[in-house]
Parts: C-alpha cells; sequence; structure tokens
C-alpha cells in the first residue's frame, strides 16, 4: 500500500471536487481511500508526505516520436519547414539501431515521467532493412523498465522518394509487411482490459507516406481487432496541396473516403481544417492530438482547438516528436497549448482548467482508457505530484492548480505514480540510472550524426 499524507491541494477531476488536507490511500493500483486522518492497518505502508504538495491526475500523452530524442536541436533544420525538415532528417534517421531505439524510448518516457505523464503513446512509423528484432518489443521493454503506461502506435510509412514520398527507400515497408506485423503486434503485445498497462494503436504515418489502400486496410484490421486508429492530418498547407493533387481532396475528405474517421481514431495536429470539416470531426466523434510546441517550433500554425473545444470534438495534448518540439516536457505542452490559443483567440482563448481537461481526461478518451484521469476511489492510480513549497510558485497559491501553468520554471513532479507504484521519487527516476541514460543517449546521438 502508498499513502499520501495530508495532501495540501488535491484537483480529482471527479465533478470539480477540489479537496484540501487528505489522505489518499492506494491499494495495489488503485485508489482505495480518499479521507482526513485515514490509518490503514497493515504495516507494510509507504508513506508519503503531501502537506505542501499539489495531486493532480496524471497526464497523457497522445503524439509523441521517442527516436528523435537523439536528434534534436539539430542547427541545420533549425529554421526549416516540416517537408524540407523531414527530408534532411531522414537521411540521419534511417541509421537507427536497436540500441538506438532502446535509449531514445528510455530518454523521452524519463522526461514524460519527470514532468507529470504517466500514460503515453508514441508513433514509431521508421523501420530501417537493417533492423531485425522486435522493434516495439525493445519499446515495451523500455517502457516496463521505467514503468510508464504505454499505448503505442505501430506506425508505416510505403511511399519513398522512388514512388513520390519524402523517405529513402531504406526505411518504408512493403503494404503486405506492413499489415502482417500490424497483426503480429497485436496479438503480442494488446492488452485491452481495464487496468492494462499495454495498448497496441495502428499508424500509417501520413497521407503523403503511404497509399489510399494502406490507409484504408489499415483501418479494416484496426476494427477487427478493436484498436484505435491515428495518422498526421492537416498539419501543413503543403500536405493539403499534395492530396489535392494526388487525390483531388482535401487530408480530411481522404480520410472520410478511406473509413478513417470515427470515435476510434484521432488526428495529430489537425490545423488546417475548415468550418465544414470541424462540422464533419464533431458528427464522426474524431479527436484531434494537439501538438502546439511542435506547431510553433516548424511554423505550420495554430489549431482552432478552442472553436473545437466549443463544438464537443475530443482534442488531447501530444508533445510530438523530440527533433520538432526539442522536449518531452508534458506539463509544459499544457502551457503552451493555453498561451497559443490565447494568441489567436484573445485572452479567453483556453483557461487553466481547460487546458488539464485536454491533458488528462480527453486523453484518456482517446486511448480508450476508462478508469484514469480522475482522483477518485477505485480508479487506478495513475498521480502527479508537484511540490508548490517552491521559490517559483511563492505567491501563486490562490489557486495551486492553475498556478502550475502559469508559474513554475522546472515543470517537474515531486513524485509520480503509475498503477500504484512510485516511477519519480523526489524528482528522480526509479527504474534507471539517469546518469547513463544521459551518457549512452548522447553517446548514441552523436554516433548518428557522424554516421
Amino acid at each position: 500500500m502508498l499513502l499520501l499524507k495530508n495532501c495540501f491541494y488535491v484537483a480529482s477531476f471527479d465533478e470539480d471536487k477540489i479537496y484540501s488536507s487528505v489522505d489518499i490511500l492506494i491499494d495495489r493500483n488503485r485508489i482505495s481511500k480518499i479521507g482526513k486522518d485515514l490509518l490503514p492497518t497493515p504495516d507494510e505502508v509507504k508513506s508519503i508526505d503531501c502537506s505542501r504538495c499539489i495531486i493532480i491526475p496524471g497526464l497523457i500523452n497522445t503524439h509523441h516520436h521517442f527516436y528523435q530524442t537523439l536528434t534534436r536541436n539539430i542547427k541545420e533544420v533549425q529554421n526549416a519547414k516540416l517537408f524540407d525538415w523531414l527530408v534532411y532528417l531522414y537521411e540521419i534517421w534511417k541509421n537507427i539501431d536497436e540500441e538506438a531505439v532502446y535509449f531514445s524510448s528510455l530518454l523521452a518516457i524519463g522526461e514524460l515521467l519527470k514532468t507529470g505523464c504517466t500514460l503515453t503513446t508514441d508513433h514509431h512509423y521508421l523501420y530501417p532493412h537493417t533492423f531485425k528484432d522486435d522493434l516495439m518489443g525493445i519499446q515495451f521493454n523500455a517502457a516496463e523498465k521505467l514503468g510508464i503506461r504505454f499505448s503505442p502506435s505501430r506506425g508505416s510509412m510505403s511511399l519513398s522518394k522512388k514512388n513520390g514520398g519524402l523517405p529513402p527507400d531504406s526505411v518504408v515497408q512493403d503494404e503486405n509487411e506492413i499489415l502482417n506485423d500490424s497483426q503480429r503486434v497485436i496479438e503480442k503485445y494488446h492488452d485491452p482490459s481495464e487496468d492494462s498497462m499495454r495498448k497496441i494503436v495502428l499508424a500509417p504515418c501520413s497521407p503523403f507516406s503511404v497509399t489510399k489502400d494502406n490507409l484504408k486496410e489499415t483501418a479494416e484490421l484496426a476494427r477487427i481487432f478493436n484498436v484505435r486508429l491515428h495518422t498526421h492530418l492537416a498539419e501543413t498547407k503543403d500536405e493539403t496541396e499534395y492530396c489535392i493533387s494526388n487525390y483531388g481532396k482535401s487530408p480530411l475528405a481522404l480520410m472520410e473516403e478511406v473509413k478513417f474517421l470515427g470515435e476510434d481514431v484521432f488526428f495529430a495536429h489537425g490545423i488546417h481544417f475548415n468550418d465544414d470539416e470541424l462540422k464533419l470531426l464533431k458528427e464522426s466523434n474524431t479527436s484531434i492530438a494537439h501538438c502546439p510546441t511542435s506547431n510553433m517550433r516548424l511554423g505550420s500554425g495554430i489549431a482552432r482547438i478552442r472553436e473545437m473545444y466549443d463544438l464537443g470534438i475530443n482534442v488531447g495534448i501530444g508533445v510530438d516528436g523530440s527533433a520538432s518540439n526539442d522536449s518531452s516536457d508534458m506539463l509544459g505542452e499544457l502551457r503552451n497549448a493555453l498561451l497559443l490559443q490565447r494568441i489567436k483567440y484573445g485572452s479567453c482563448g483556453l483557461n487553466a482548467k481547460e487546458a488539464f481537461i485536454l491533458g488528462i481526461e480527453n486523453g484518456a478518451r482517446i486511448l480508450n482508457f476508462k478508469k484514469l484521469g480522475k482522483i477518485k476511489e477505485g480508479w487506478l492510480a495513475d498521480i502527479a505530484v508537484f511540490n508548490l513549497n517552491k521559490l517559483e510558485y511563492t505567491g501563486s497559491l490562490s489557486d495551486p492548480l492553475a498556478a502550475l501553468l502559469f508559474s513554475g520554471i522546472t515543470h517537474q513532479t515531486e513524485y509520480t505514480i503509475v498503477n500504484g507504484k512510485v516511477v519519480v521519487e523526489k524528482g528522480k527516476l526509479t527504474g534507471e540510472d539517469e546518469n547513463l541514460i544521459i551518457t549512452r543517449g548522447n553517446e548514441l546521438a552523436k554516433r548518428l550524426l557522424t554516421r
């Protein structure tokens, strides 16, 4: 058992309930009891003093590319737009090997855990022909090592330079290979249970990196096995022009044609939708993974999140790849989501509570976890604990929840708890030596660049 003792402030996200000076008892992987002065009977109870801490449900990341942590902040593409950025980096990424996948996963997951994220996806669509091991198995090993709840996408690319795509031939796969391996990873790793630590998503990379048949057949396969679907969509004007030129229709109209819409679908970015397309997203119950930092970093545009939210479109938050964001700061992503909407819509573009709803309960809906997103008895114990007794929060405690977004300088948790287990303790990962990840990560990054 685990006891969070005398919690200063608990934002439960359970019907707006706010608790103060309460205890939270965690029994195995569930929140067992919330109340004052709880005295559990077993002797083997770990108690954590939370008298200076705010407690929130764990944040949920709905879009990422772990492997890109090894190629962030590369000078040559610091000022490039998406297509140019991709063409340059594919020549580096084509040399990624098994060790690079493992340590880049540890690095991305570590950053996420330390900034309050307890559930993440990852969109890995790059399969070098030299790669021999089970790529998704390597990622699951890293996730298990650090203790995060993990719902990765089995991504895919089937169009290389020779047939109109952007990547080199050496990292794409033929469509039979993609579909066969997609079925394999579902059968091997997907756990649909309520407290699952492993779920699979199927995710063709984008409309300009796979064929229309691949989109359609992947959607059919996902629905046979009842798993989620994901892809990049409407991220740039270049993508829209590509789809109109090659298919005679917009990216979203293409998705409608291949039946890649619905409650089981979420699109990354969704910047360039018109009014009719927003209505279609709403009517089809399709979700959006909003990636504000990446959108600013690449100059792609500002998504219409305020309007989506008001229409009832489900919008989650994603940090996106660490080569277009240059960090995996989950709490920082919520802050940027809030501020970016105010650039477009004014001071009421998005408020702090709405930003947290995007980053918590909406993410749980996107990834299909029905007992995540609330501090509530009987719900899964995925919790982020932030220490407010710091210089940077001084003077901000009239609204402790909003203080996490409007104030602060580090965005790091004091404790992160996943499935009832402490995976960040006093600001440090418990599952792996951070110095090992740093040292080997830098060595692998250097090796990729020199290749």
